[in-house]
């Protein structure tokens, strides 16, 4: 695609989703936002107020808050920061579920300039402050859930509760968002946005970025069905990347926002119907366990509004876009990236229909590679490194000492892959995890994927393990379907009649549940907790 082309396409994917307005008056009211606050979450919210002030933006568990209420309410808690001593460029964590708590204090630390550092609900204390202590943290804004995790005597005058449900003894952001004043200065820069990964093999790494630019923003509009004005539920974690994503990317359209604290299967299908949600972003977890509700309970509930499932956060086990499409339509949107690179690649219906598991194809302004040892690109089927270049991708860590290795302008995903003759992705797992047993590599997604694919199997992972025979041998943990009477012998027979020798495990241990975190990866380390002593 040519220069003038690329124009056009960008202008005909901005126009059908709303972001291009027709009248003159609502683009300049949205060039405005992005002259005072540059690209990020402030722009977004100040153009979507001036718009489109009594369009209904939040809607959680605490009611309706419409995008003029959202401002008022955020300049009135970015003043509270200000008067607190913070100045732009200090940075302040945020640990809070999804839920207005968590979209306003972004909003107004993103009014402020400030450093935004997203912190996991399930970090524990030490965890918490550790981090908050290395990426140097002058405040801090918390659900009361959290409160404990933290002396008392931390951030005195520096710390706000999010959601309560009780009278808590600190200033809350709700109490102070109905305080009266003048808007607070606009930052001469553009506030940092910190996810930090997900740290399923150690401490978590604080990826910085901006806010996603118009460029990023068109290359998945060009791939998903979404248009301003639509009812979006972001059931995905907000501080991880892509809860985040869908959070900002709505505030560019805009969309109304529809939250949830904690995540049940059931209420994910009551608030599609009620709300007639159009868009529920999911990790692959979450819809597994939709889906497990079984065909009596999913069809108690109008979906029907539903035009995507947009799902990213980890690997899709066998053939759940198959089984997710067959139950909701064509709808499945299945996104591949990283915390540092952004999005790499997106599957669409038409991809998963046929090519199950695909990651899909680099959407428009992005280009990958996969590359061998030497830095060269592997002949299409063969697996490869994985290498990005996309606008999303991170300015840097926050740590120093730390980097994500960069070869012709594009960065290491981690992963490892191959391409079909279509040019499809398929992720075959972490560049780490490749397992040598006997002199043979195994990548353990595509004995995963197998053993998943079994109707008795609710989901499989497979790690390897010293061995004094081959090196490593392979273990793989399954969690069968309740009812299920499998046993360790018919695993290994499956995987047998269907891949090489090699890639059989050694030991199959049976689990009720794999361990993950928020997101939904498999923590592998967590794994090994269960292998006998002598493994």
């Amino acid at each position: 695609m040519n220069q003038m082309e690329t124009v056009v396409q960008s202008v005909r994917v901005l126009s059908d989703a709303g972001i291009l307005q027709p009248r003159v008056d609502r683009t300049v009211r949205q060039a405005i936002a992005l002259k005072r606050f540059g690209p990020g979450p402030a722009a977004g919210l100040s153009g979507a107020a001036a718009n489109f002030p009594d369009r209904p933006f939040i809607i959680d568990e605490e009611g309706t808050l419409t995008f003029s209420e959202v401002d008022r309410r955020t300049d009135a808690i970015a003043r509270a920061f200000r008067g607190a001593g913070l100045r732009e460029g200090d940075a302040v964590g945020l640990l809070c579920r999804n839920g207005r708590a968590f979209v306003e204090g972004t909003i107004a630390a993103s009014k402020l300039g400030l450093k935004l550092l997203f912190c996991n609900t399930d970090f524990a204390g030490p965890q918490l402050a550790d981090v908050l202590e290395r990426e140097g943290a002058k405040g801090v804004v918390m659900d009361e859930e959290f409160d404990v995790l933290l002396p008392d005597d931390a951030y005195v005058g520096r710390r706000w509760i999010g959601y309560t449900e009780g009278t808590p003894s600190r200033p809350t952001l709700a109490s102070v968002a109905e305080h009266a004043g003048p808007r607070p200065p606009a930052p001469k820069g553009v506030g940092k946005l910190v996810i930090l990964t997900s740290g399923t093999t150690g401490t978590p790494k604080g990826a910085s970025r901006e806010g996603a630019p118009i460029s990023a923003i068109i290359g998945i509009l060009d791939r998903l069905p979404f248009r301003g004005g639509q009812i979006h539920h972001v059931v995905a974690p907000l501080f991880h990347g892509w809860g985040l994503l869908n959070f900002t990317l709505g505030l560019a359209l805009p969309v109304t926002v529809v939250l949830r604290r904690r995540f049940d299967p059931e209420e994910t299908l009551r608030v599609i119907q009620d709300h007639r949600v159009q868009s529920a972003a999911m990790v692959p977890t979450m819809l597994q366990r939709v889906l497990a509700l079984g065909p009596d309970v999913l069809s108690k509930y109008d979906t029907s509004a539903l035009e995507a499932i947009p799902l990213s956060g980890s690997a899709i086990p066998g053939d759940l876009a198959i089984r997710a499409m067959d139950a909701f339509g064509e709808v499945v949107y299945n996104f591949y990236g990283s915390t540092e690179t952004g999005w790499a690649s997106i599957a669409t219906p038409k991809d998963l229909r046929a090519a199950p598991g695909t990651a899909g194809t680099p959407p428009m302004g992005t280009t990958l590679a996969l590359l061998d040892e030497d830095g060269n690109e592997v002949p299409t089927g063969a697996t490869g490194r994985i290498f990005v270049d996309s606008k999303l991708r991170m300015d840097g860590y926050t740590a120093k000492d730390v980097s994500k290795e960069i070869i012709a302008g594009r960065m290491s995903t981690g992963d490892v892959g191959h391409l079909d003759d279509h040019g499809r992705l398929f992720v075959d797992g972490r560049d780490d995890d490749m397992i040598v047993s006997g002199g043979e590599n195994v990548f353990p997604r595509e004995v995963e994927d197998l053993l998943s694919s079994r109707d008795d199997v609710h989901e499989a992972s497979v790690i390897g393990v010293p061995d004094p025979e081959f090196g490593q041998r392979l273990v793989a943990f399954v969690v069968c379907v309740e009812g299920s009477d499998l046993d360790a012998e018919t695993c290994r027979e499956y995987v047998r009649e269907h891949l090489a020798r090699y890639k059989v495990p050694r030991e199959v241990i049976f689990l009720d549940a794999l361990p993950r975190n928020p997101t939904g990866k498999v923590l592998k380390r967590k794994l090994k907790e269960n292998l006998p002593l002598e493994a």
